[in-house]
């Protein structure tokens, strides 16, 4: 028996045993059975709230993982179908420049029809005539031999003419064929990876407002504070492990240390700023540790330095997080990215785009979450950018 329910049945015991309550014997004992009843149904009821707590807060952190998923699916969607565009972009100028040549072979051909009709109109008026004929006309050997060789050199020239028509014919042929399969499967390829990103992203809003089901039956600012504890937290163990995994960077010739930046350093990107540094975030006391930056989901966010990417994926809080190390204990955080165009160990450059704006890991509107940090410590953006 549990103690509660034992403790609960002691104290009806002793009630009737020191005749506190009124009646005896039978009717006590009814009493006690029913307090027990009564006792014995808010216990189930406490266990069935907390079993539904705790299945909802682990279908919350299962739909979660499956967010993650979609979204890092989608972000390399994102990759796709933006290499795909450039492809097209590239095959479009290709086309223009065989479309060019087509209308050179074109003019060619027209050209060659017309030199090869007066060509066979010329054998055929001298076919009139009779190759024998002309020939025993000539009095000197000397005009015989011009004229064969004439004959001959003509022949060859006709011969040649018909070759090079027919190879501009096939060249034509094979500039159209190269320029529709090329198009055509340029455009299948953007068609279906389009087709996969709407499936993604049809999922991915499914998923969301489960997780906003769910969180909303759990739901208060103990329970949402206790949430941005933990995302807060996992985020400082992260940075801790790369801290302690970090090696020298192999700084180049022309790099500035990040120090001498101050105040000089251009904005991610360009948007309104929707808090300040270290201005509260709720209840709790928690404050921000970095900058919100409103900006149109795809807009492309940039390296504000030189830097490494030392993290690039998807991290509960944050969503697609990419994370640079700018030496001498200096980094950068971008986070709720829609993609990621860097990977882990990649060098960039000041204004490189690394990523680009969304709105993963649960975010409402598109935006970037940006932050700097020093040995560990977040400090104030606006004091280093201009």
């Amino acid at each position: 028996m549990p103690r509660s329910r034992a403790s609960a049945g002691l104290f009806w015991i002793l009630l009737c045993a020191a005749g506190l309550l009124p009646g005896g014997g039978a009717g006590a004992q009814t009493e006690e059975e029913q307090a027990r009843a009564e006792l014995e149904q808010l216990q189930q009821q406490i266990e069935l709230v907390s079993r539904e707590l705790a299945s909802a807060r682990t279908q919350l952190s299962d739909q979660q993982e499956q967010l993650r998923s979609a979204e890092l699916r989608l972000g390399q969607l994102q990759q796709e179908i933006s290499a795909n565009l450039a492809a097209i972009a590239a095959t479009e100028a290709e086309l223009e420049t065989l479309g060019e040549r087509q209308l050179e072979l074109e003019q060619a051909r027209d050209a060659q029809q017309v030199r090869i009709g007066t060509e066979l109109r010329a054998a055929w008026q001298m076919g009139q005539q009779g190759t024998l004929k002309v020939l025993l006309n000539q009095e000197s050997p000397h005009t015989v031999a011009r004229a064969m060789a004439y004959y001959r050199y003509f022949f060859h020239a006709r011969n040649n003419l018909v070759a090079e028509y027919r190879t501009t014919l096939e060249e034509l042929a094979a500039v159209r064929a190269q320029s529709e399969t090329a198009a055509a499967e340029l455009l299948a390829q953007q068609a279906t990876l389009e087709a996969q990103q709407r499936e993604v992203l049809a999922s991915r809003q499914e998923r969301e407002q489960l997780i906003a089901a769910l969180a909303a039956s759990i739901s208060s600012q103990d329970e949402e504070l206790a949430q941005l504890q933990r995302d807060r937290q996992e985020l400082e163990e992260l940075l801790q492990a790369i801290e302690q995994a970090m090696v020298e960077l192999q700084l180049p010739e022309s790099y500035q240390p990040f120090a001498s930046t101050r105040g000089t350093l251009a904005w991610p990107v360009d948007g309104r700023r929707g808090n300040s540094f270290g201005s509260s975030r709720g209840a709790g006391g928690m404050r921000w540790h970095g900058i919100n930056l409103a900006a149109d989901e795809g807009t492309a966010v940039r390296a504000i330095h030189h830097g490494r990417v030392v993290y690039a994926d998807w991290l509960r809080g944050s969503g697609l997080l990419l994370i640079l190390d700018h030496g001498d204990g200096y980094m950068s955080l971008y986070a709720h990215n829609q993609s990621l165009l860097k990977e882990v160990g990649q060098w960039v450059a000041p204004g490189t785009p690394i990523s680009t704006v969304g709105n993963s890991g649960g975010l409402d509107q598109a935006g970037l979450y940006f932050e700097i940090r020093k040995d560990g410590k977040p400090v104030d953006p606006v004091v280093w950018c201009r």
